[in-house]
């Protein structure tokens, strides 16, 4: 008979705990929270200072009636959930749900599930920490009267199924600021002029770039600035003026935390965010290595911590010194506590150092085996010596003052990169490397090439996530989430990578910025959460700080339900006449955005896409021009002539042409520019 119960989170981790452990042991699972807020109302009582009204959540009651007989027959009761706020608070709920009042409790938490970890942490039981637990409170509180107070308003004035939240409406607005900033941006026109030299006497050429006089540096802006500098080189002689060779060594990286894991592995892996959570929380859970039977294999995967234990950090010291030598081993770094990192956990690493990728991959499916090379290989890498190089940089310079550049570099010592790669090799160029001040060099060919600034990229989920970070919005908790929820609310999309904000997004987000502009606003997100982690420390009380948030947002709603007119983003009709019941269509706003629909629904179920046209005749052909949209939902606009005829913009076009090259002239901002990115005019709109 078991004497001692322990309740995790995973019903995966019950396997794996479970071997650890004799037979005087019963391990449970509590699949998550047990209880929470009631889906059906608000489930906080603002009259009564806030006070949360819990409730055992539907379908979990079997579950807890199970728990409850387990827990009446044990002797120690260990709550042994994740090791983090979230964690705590299902510690606290599972106490107070099984009444743990007549028999001894304990507070568990390890940061990986190993033997040792696990074993330990039963030698150092605790107190719930009711801090951790009323932050935790006071995230899910505010979070709720954000959701309940404003979707139901979206709901009411633009469609059902709608929410806003008070992470994600900031994210959202990150992003259609960016889609603004994108599409208001007016490239501007560069050259570059490149040469290929050869060192007199040899056949080795080399590549340089110009760079202008030997006095000062030249902007080459136009084709005829590029013309004049070449006309003055014709026929000079050059000579290699200057030879620079410097030293620098590149540093390992630090080991990862919850963000740059996302961000790395949406770089290396083309993973997404929640695709990466989700693979890391197997990969911690266990998995069922051959010879070794079930072992979790890396440490807790939420964190925004870099530090590692001692225990770790003298692993891999004795791994890198056996596998690489004494000279691979890096000095020990400060990994300080940046602003707004909680520093709670360890960063996430290999449990076990020694099951280096190969000898598990057996084990593990393509994407574990992956994402744990991931994880390995970034952990064996950031306690290894930095790499160094040897960066050379020329100057060859003609006879009447033009100068030109070149550089390359070479591997001294490999250091952590033997290991781990974030980019791709830079090739050493060997005829660089070979010359010496006062060479005399030929010149071949010059290559000039036209450019244009590129507008600020769509964020990417990596690029997301680390904005998120940088500004301290959300935690390592959070991101995946709030980007899931926006992506199912439809408000944004993906495409390449690329994220953009639909329609339905910018109709959400503008009704945000305009009626509360506290939730949506950078500054007041990250006090909230600088808030959250002064609750956490003991700093300050979480009902105050409802009780400051609450009354502003309320008055907010009532304001923006007098003031906000309905938003119609369907049933608008249209002339087009139904083919099969003659009846007039209209617009309906669907998951993919507008089509048209018979109103006589459900008799008539006939449907067609909706060709909304933009107002303006197409440049090139004199047709309409119509707003379509992408597969994954993005905006551009052709032709309804297509495909007789092929125009096509991601920007709305004016109908004019360019008195320059004849292309089509499209908004930009506040100007109108040929959409010709060769051409390069512009207005400024009327």
């Amino acid at each position: 008979m078991a004497k001692n119960l322990i309740i995790v989170e995973s019903p995966t981790k019950v396997k794996t705990i479970k071997k650890f452990l004799g037979s005087s042991y019963q391990v449970l699972a509590s699949n998550g929270h047990i209880r929470d807020l009631p889906k059906s109302r608000l489930g906080i009582d603002v009259e009564n200072d806030y006070e949360p009204q819990y409730i055992t959540i539907r379908g979990k009651g079997p579950l807890l009636a199970d728990i409850k007989k387990a827990a009446k027959k044990a002797d120690k009761i260990f709550l042994a959930t994740d090791p983090d706020r979230e964690g705590e608070a299902i510690s606290w709920h599972l106490k107070h749900a099984l009444k743990l009042t007549d028999k001894p409790f304990y507070r568990i938490t390890f940061n990986e599930i190993t033997k040792k970890a696990v074993k330990d942490s039963l030698k150092e039981p605790r107190d719930i920490d009711l801090r951790l637990v009323d932050a935790q409170q006071l995230r899910r509180i505010l979070d709720r009267l954000v959701g309940y107070g404003i979707s139901p308003l979206l709901w009411e004035k633009v469609k059902r199924g709608l929410s806003a939240g008070r992470v994600q409406s900031v994210a959202l607005r990150l992003i259609a600021e960016r889609e603004e900033a994108v599409n208001a941006f007016i490239p501007e026109e560069y050259w570059h002029l490149e040469a290929d030299f050869v060192k007199r006497g040899t056949r080795g050429k080399f590549t340089a770039k110009y760079y202008g006089t030997v006095a000062k540096k030249a902007d080459l802006k136009k084709e005829a600035d590029v013309r004049a500098v070449m006309n003055e080189l014709t026929g000079q002689d050059f000579t290699v003026t200057e030879v620079k060779r410097t030293k620098k060594t590149r540093r390992a990286p630090l080991p990862f935390t919850t963000s740059t894991m996302q961000q790395e592995a949406s770089k290396q892996l083309n993973f997404g965010a929640g695709k990466t959570m989700q693979v890391a929380q197997q990969l911690y859970e266990g998995m069922n290595i051959k010879g070794r039977g079930t072992v979790g294999l890396i440490t807790y995967l939420r964190t925004d911590s870099t530090r590692i234990s001692e225990e770790a950090r003298s692993a891999a010291k004795s791994y890198i010194t056996e596998h690489f030598g004494e000279d691979y081993l890096g000095s020990v770094r400060s990994t300080a506590a940046k602003a707004n990192v909680q520093d709670a956990h360890e960063a996430i690493r290999p449990a076990d150092i020694n099951l280096d990728p190969e000898v598990v991959k057996s084990s593990l499916t393509r994407d574990q085996f992956r994402l744990y090379s991931l994880i390995w290989k970034r952990f064996t890498a950031s306690q290894m010596k930095g790499a160094s190089f040897e960066t050379i940089a020329v100057c060859v310079d003609s006879a009447n003052g033009h100068r030109f550049r070149a550089s390359t570099q070479r591997q001294l010592f490999a250091g952590f990169l033997s290991v781990y790669q974030e980019e791709k090799k830079e090739k050493t160029d060997r005829h660089i490397e070979a010359l010496a001040e006062g060479d005399v060099v030929t010149t071949g060919a010059f290559d000039p090439s036209q450019h244009f600034t590129e507008p600020p990229a769509h964020y990417t989920e990596a690029a997301l996530i680390k904005e998120m970070e940088r500004l301290g919005i959300g935690r390592p908790s959070t991101y995946a989430p709030t980007i899931m929820t926006l992506a199912g609310r439809r408000y944004i999309m993906k495409e390449r990578k690329q994220l953009f904000i639909t329609e339905l997004g910018e109709i959400v987000n503008k009704i945000m910025v305009e009626h509360f502009p506290d939730i949506v606003d950078v500054g007041f997100t990250k006090a909230m959460e600088d808030e959250l982690d002064r609750v956490a420390e003991g700093a300050a009380e979480w009902k105050d700080t409802v009780r400051r948030f609450y009354p502003k947002l309320d008055k907010d709603i009532e304001q923006a339900k007098e003031m906000l007119e309905k938003v119609v983003i369907a049933d608008e009709e249209t002339d087009v006449v139904c083919e099969k019941c003659g009846r007039n269509m209209v617009i309906k706003y669907g998951p993919h955005g507008k089509f048209l629909a018979c109103p006589g629904f459900p008799e008539c179920r006939n449907s067609k896409p909706f060709l909304e046209k933009a107002g303006v005749a197409c440049p090139v052909c004199g047709k309409d021009v119509i707003i379509r949209k992408t597969k994954r939902g993005r905006r551009y606009y052709g032709c309804e002539g297509y495909p007789d005829c092929d125009f096509v913009s991601w920007n709305e076009p004016t109908g004019e042409r360019c008195p320059d090259c004849g292309g089509a002239m499209v908004h930009k901002g506040k100007k109108i520019v040929c959409d010709n990115k060769e051409c390069g005019y512009q207005k400024k709109e009327a």
